[in-house]
């Protein structure tokens, strides 16, 4: 094996422990800041609760607020420890869904073209759904590969009891 084979070897071996932390931690960041916004600051939700889909449109704003606000405040803490990493990602990924529908699709669209508009990060009247998109595609990646080895998760799944069969 040569010098190159073997150093990327090494790095493979290397992320395998590490390369779901900056996902998990970017994840985190960005869902804690949110939450964090909401727990100190006025529901806004009731001006755009007819916009919310199928069946948070049916609660109570105040309930939405909540919900959210609690979601993006203890999913962060569970993928930054990496517990319950799957489950996290399930609820920021349909709290990320709620929100593009509701907040950063567009309103109006009649082409593709103009659907396109919205894949930005400023919004100029067309949406603004580039970053949610963006947090369901790590978030994806989280809830199929788990939080990996550098993880709680992984640590409790290696100490489970495992039961023979003795038959």
């Amino acid at each position: 094996m040569n010098a190159i084979n073997r150093a990327f070897s090494s790095f493979d071996n290397f992320a395998g422990w590490t390369a779901d932390i900056p996902l998990r931690l970017f994840l985190a960041w960005e869902f804690f800041e949110s939450g964090w916004e909401k727990f100190n600051g006025g529901n806004w939700f009731g001006d755009l609760q007819a916009s919310f889909p199928f069946p948070f449109n049916l609660v109570p704003a105040q309930f939405n607020w909540q919900l959210s606000m609690w979601v993006e405040l203890v999913a962060p803490l569970l993928l930054m420890l990496g517990l319950g990493t799957r489950l996290a990602s399930v609820t920021l990924i349909i709290l990320t869904v709620v929100a593009i529908a509701a907040v950063h699709w567009p309103a109006d669209w009649s082409s593709l073209a103009e659907l396109a508009k919205g894949y930005a990060i400023t919004d100029q009247g067309y949406g603004n759904f580039k970053l949610p998109l963006i947090y369901l595609v790590v978030l994806l990646a989280l809830l199929l590969r788990g939080a990996g080895r550098l993880s709680l998760d992984h640590w409790l799944w290696q100490r489970r009891p495992t039961t023979t069969n003795t038959a």
